[in-house]
């Protein structure tokens, strides 16, 4: 079993480590210590099971497991959590994998042999729980002249604002959304990331910064053919954002 361990903390990382080379059929093949980083990892050496840590800066582990879902195939993942009891039981009501901090070996042991694939369901009721509540919604709501259209954040690469209509590309095309990009932006800060006053990128979806002749920077996006522009003032912090990554 191929694993990939995602904890903001190294020493929780290396003890995780040292624990599995103690159990047959395990192979440690990567490590990350944010949900941005666990996305990129996991797309280069595709493990079978992912040890991911709940709370950490930027991208939490929940919003990390729901890009891993469309994965394929989608890894299993064991949440990490230093939740009281209370809390612990109300993962484990949700039928998704999970870990005490700090975290047995016979813990460890048995959560590999119960390991299932999290699915989006299970994700979608997760966050509902009182127990974590993530920033910002699953879907947005788009209007089209038979109705309206409900469009998975996940699948949203990027937000572009032109005069008072906000236009999210995402995986299946386009839609308008009557929201603005400040609103937009401070409820999904910790998956877009600012680049234009007109315009949101998806983190995780990120491919590359490119540089035209005339000096001017585009951002490559995963499954997209649009560059989006990066204006001058927002050039250093993404530069800052992709080192990280």
């Amino acid at each position: 079993m191929r694993i990939l361990i995602v904890d903001d903390e190294p020493l929780a990382r290396d003890r995780l480590k040292r624990m599995l080379s103690a159990i047959d059929g395990c192979m440690h093949v990567g490590e990350a210590g944010s949900g941005e980083q666990a996305l990129e990892v996991a797309e280069k050496f595709s493990p079978d099971l992912v040890f991911m840590d709940v709370r950490m800066p930027g991208m939490d582990g929940l919003a990390a497991a729901q890009y891993l879902s469309d994965f394929e195939p989608p890894p299993a993942v064991i949440f990490c959590t230093a939740y009281d009891d209370y809390a612990v039981e109300a993962f484990s009501s949700q039928a998704i994998g999970y870990l005490l901090k700090p975290v047995k070996q016979v813990d460890l042991e048995n959560a590999i042999l119960r390991t299932k694939r999290i699915n989006k369901a299970q994700l979608i009721e997760l966050q509902d729980s009182p127990v974590y509540q993530t920033d910002g919604r699953s879907h947005i709501a788009a209007k089209n002249r038979r109705g309206i259209d409900l469009v998975a954040i996940a699948d949203v690469r990027l937000f572009q604002a032109d005069h008072k209509y906000v236009t999210a590309y995402h995986t299946q095309g386009e839609a308008l959304l009557d929201e603005t990009l400040k609103e937009l932006e401070d409820e999904f800060e910790n998956r877009f990331f600012r680049i234009h006053r007109n315009a949101l990128i998806s983190i995780p979806h990120i491919e590359g910064l490119e540089r035209n002749l005339e000096g001017q920077f585009f951002v490559r996006l995963q499954g997209m053919d649009i560059r989006p522009q990066v204006s001058r003032r927002h050039v250093a912090p993404l530069r800052k954002l992709l080192e990280q990554m």
